[in-house]
Formats: structure tokens, C-alpha cells, sequence
């Protein structure tokens, strides 16, 4: 591109072509790397997206409808402050030529003028930025609107005076500011910090502040100014970053820990049966991590959850289940959704399910704080109780009563086994979803009754 360009509008999503990708490789060109960026989608909306294009180095995410005027205006303010930092470069050039043959008042008349147009330029973002001046000598203070605005304070009301503005920054940062105002040397280089501030209504904002001081012939400070920027929404979207970090990493370490479990404690009378054995454990591990992953993580519906456990073996009207859809949370979801597993597992190689007259019974209800499942099966090949615990049966009681502190009742009837589990749910918080009386296939082919109340 041989034109200046002063911003630049993104579609994130364009035929064949992904807007985040196009914005990274504009970023990767010289000239670009600090022009301004807006990006507009119309699907791409959530906050995950919104974070991603800021990490991109757009200055603002327009979700579509978009409403043109407030575009306009948008799109005016970095055009302008486009124009006015090429113009400052300019008057930059043209002033150390001529402060080098001009007097010392057409010199001080030139550097205001400089400063003047300095402050106006870095004051032009819609809302987020406001300039500032300090008379060192005789202490006066001056705001515009953008600092007001900042602040959160009125502009015909509130006294701009050091003890006022003290009043307004967050206690823990006002000894780091006093500290750098008090520094500025005949250097007059410009300082920048990290800040909160305490609005009147008791918002806390973050904001960054930059300043320079102007002094005379002798060295002396004779004015501070500066810029300060709201960079809130800044600091919430890295907050937000962190904690996206946090929750994955401890996902996936959960996820591996539960893996390795599988792994070491999976038994097989073979090399192909081990390998079926651990499949068929992962395979119900994944199935409810997808549930959960379609509620952001925050839980997983009783009826889903029995649903898509119960799925591969269902055939016909051989399983039926019933029970109010409570929701559950990941960790007692991940726990059972394994116990249902191994217990479907058994019912296929030697239960109900083992037979096309089999018949299996699942019903569950809330009492007193805790979920109570029936699970019966009958009408299959006469089942005697073992002489010992199998792998299977130590599984659902370990991860029923040791995890989840609950209790695993084994009836082996020569009919069929019916087992009892008792889950706690007072520490999980889960609670009944409202709503009608309806009718569910299980896993597309069986059928369940879904009782939703209190």
C-alpha cells in the first residue's frame, strides 16, 4: 500500500478468508504494526472472541447490527488522531530547525504550542483518555472533559485541587505517584504509571497515566502535563485471560489424573480385552466431558448425562429411566457418568443386556439432600453373587463412597442385579430444572420418563 492509512476495518468473518488471521498479518507489516483496528463481526460476539481481538491490537469490537453514526464517529477520532500525530511529526522537524535560529520567546511560544497540540491529540479517544496540566509555580490544575469524565466526577462542581484528586486515587497507589511527580529534572523526560482510581460511587478504575515536565532556562519545573488513559476493560480481559488459563490447566490435569487411573487399574484376561476395557472407560469419560464442555463447564443434566452413558447399548425397548432432571456439577458428573459405565458394562457381557428379553430399570429422585438411583435389571440369565468383588463392582463402590461420599448397595437376585446408589448433593448444589412432564428417547432408542420440579 503506497496511501497512508489511519484505520482499519476488519471483518472477522469473510469468505475463505478469517479476519483475525488478516489482522495478524497487517500487524506483521512496519507501517501498520501501530495503526488503528476495528474489528466487526456478526457472529463472532462472544467475550472469548472479543478478548482475542483486543489480543490482536484492534482498539474496539463492534458486534453487528452496527449503528452508523456511532461507527462514524468512532472511525472520525482515530482518523484525526491519525492526522494530528503525522502533523505533530511534522511541526517536530520543522521546530528543531528553527528553534536553533529563533529567540528564546519565539522558542517558549513554539514548545506550548507543541504541548497544546500534544494534549488535544492524545485527548481525541472517544471517552477513554483526558489530558491534564500542572502549574508548578503557582499550582493551578487543569482538566478537560475526558479527565472528568475518567474520574467520574462533574465538571462544573468538583474543585481540581491536589487534596481532591488524593481523594480520588485508590490509597495504595498514592505513594508511588507522589514519589514520581517529585522527580521530574531539567531533563524533562516524561514518566508513565499504573494506577487506580475510587470514583464517587465506588467503582474502582484502572488507568495509566503519562507526563512531562516543561522547565525554564535554569532547569526549573515550571508545568507538568500529561495524559491519562482508562485502560479497564484492558486489565478485566487479561484478568479474564488468567483465569481462562487457570480453569484449562486444571481441566486438563484432572482430565490426565482420571486417564491415569483408568490406565493403571484396568484389568484384562488378554492384551485385546485390556485395550476394549480401557476404550470403552475413556470412551464415558469423553462422552460426558462433551456434556459438559456444551454448559461452559458450570454442570451437566441428570437425563443427558444417563442418556449418553446408556447410548451403545441401547436396542429397542430394552432400557427404560425415570427421574427429576437435576443438574449436576463436573466433579460428581464425571464420577457417576463412570460408575453408570461400569455398570452398563457388566449388564452387556453378563446381565439384562446380554439378552434380547433383558430388561433394564433406571429411576432416580432427590431425598433429604442426596440422589437416590435404583438400577434393576431382569428377565436375563439367572445371576448368582460372586464369590468376590469383580474390578467393575470395586470400581462403582470406590468412586461412589470415596469420592463422591455416597454408598453403592450390591442385591445380586437370581432374577437380575438391582443396585442402589446414594449420591450426596448438599456440597454439590444441584437442583431440579423446572419445567413439564415430557417423554426421552435413551440414547435414541430406549425411552425415559423425565420428572422436572422442585
Amino acid at each position: 500500500l503506497k496511501n497512508e492509512v489511519a484505520v482499519i476495518l476488519v471483518d472477522v468473518c469473510m469468505p475463505e478468508l478469517d479476519g483475525f488471521e488478516l489482522a495478524a498479518m497487517i500487524r506483521e507489516h512496519p507501517r501498520f504494526q501501530q495503526t488503528a483496528m476495528i474489528f466487526i463481526s456478526a457472529i463472532q460476539v462472544s467475550d472469548l472472541d472479543r478478548l482475542r481481538g483486543y489480543e490482536m491490537g484492534a482498539v474496539d469490537y463492534v458486534p453487528v447490527p452496527v449503528i452508523p453514526e456511532v461507527l462514524r464517529a468512532k472511525i472520525r477520532i482515530f482518523a484525526e488522531l491519525y492526522r494530528k500525530t503525522r502533523q505533530l511529526e511534522r511541526f517536530n522537524t520543522e521546530l528543531e530547525d528553527r528553534v536553533r535560529a529563533r529567540t528564546g520567546e519565539l522558542e517558549e511560544s513554539n514548545a506550548r504550542l507543541l504541548e497544546s497540540e500534544q494534549r488535544r491529540s492524545l485527548a481525541l479517544a472517544a471517552g477513554r483518555m483526558g489530558s491534564w496540566d500542572w502549574d508548578w509555580v503557582n499550582g493551578d490544575w487543569m482538566w478537560d472533559e475526558g479527565q472528568f469524565r475518567i474520574f467520574g466526577v462533574d465538571s462544573q462542581s468538583f474543585a481540581v485541587n491536589p487534596e481532591n484528586v488524593q481523594a480520588l486515587l485508590h490509597p495504595d497507589d498514592v505513594d508511588e505517584l507522589r514519589e514520581a511527580m517529585a522527580h521530574f529534572n531539567k531533563d524533562a523526560r516524561s514518566y508513565e504509571a499504573e494506577f487506580r482510581i475510587i470514583r464517587p460511587d465506588g467503582e474502582i478504575r484502572w488507568c495509566v497515566g503519562t507526563a512531562a515536565a516543561t522547565v525554564d532556562k535554569a532547569g526549573r519545573v515550571i508545568r507538568v502535563s500529561g495524559v491519562t488513559v482508562d485502560i479497564t476493560e484492558r486489565k478485566r480481559a487479561e484478568e479474564r485471560q488468567n483465569l481462562l488459563t487457570r480453569e484449562v490447566d486444571h481441566r486438563a490435569k484432572n482430565a490426565l489424573a482420571l486417564a491415569q487411573s483408568i490406565v493403571r487399574l484396568t484389568r484384562g484376561e488378554s492384551v485385546k480385552a485390556y485395550i476394549q476395557a480401557v476404550e470403552g472407560r475413556i470412551s464415558a469419560l469423553a462422552r460426558v466431558h462433551t456434556i459438559l464442555s456444551l454448559s461452559s463447564w458450570q454442570g451437566a443434566e441428570m437425563i443427558k448425562l444417563v442418556d449418553e452413558e446408556l447410548a451403545p447399548y441401547s436396542m429397542g425397548d430394552q432400557i427404560s429411566f425415570s427421574g427429576s432432571n437435576i443438574q449436576l456439577q463436573p466433579a460428581t458428573a464425571q464420577t457417576l457418568a463412570m460408575a453408570l459405565h461400569e455398570l452398563v458394562t457388566n449388564s452387556a457381557k453378563y446381565g439384562a443386556l446380554s439378552t434380547l428379553s433383558g430388561r433394564l430399570t433406571i429411576k432416580w429422585e432427590v431425598q433429604a439432600d442426596a440422589l437416590e438411583m435404583l438400577w434393576e435389571e431382569r428377565n436375563g440369565p439367572t445371576v448368582e453373587a460372586p464369590v468376590s468383588r469383580g474390578f467393575g463392582t470395586r470400581s462403582v463402590i470406590a468412586s461412589i463412597e470415596s469420592q463422591l461420599g455416597g454408598h453403592a448397595q450390591f442385591d445380586w437376585r437370581s432374577e437380575g442385579l438391582i443396585c442402589r446408589l446414594s449420591v450426596p448433593l448438599m456440597q454439590d448444589g444441584a437442583a431440579p430444572l423446572l419445567g413439564d412432564r415430557q417423554n426421552l428417547p435413551a440414547g435414541g432408542n430406549g425411552h425415559a420418563s423425565v420428572i422436572a420440579g422442585s
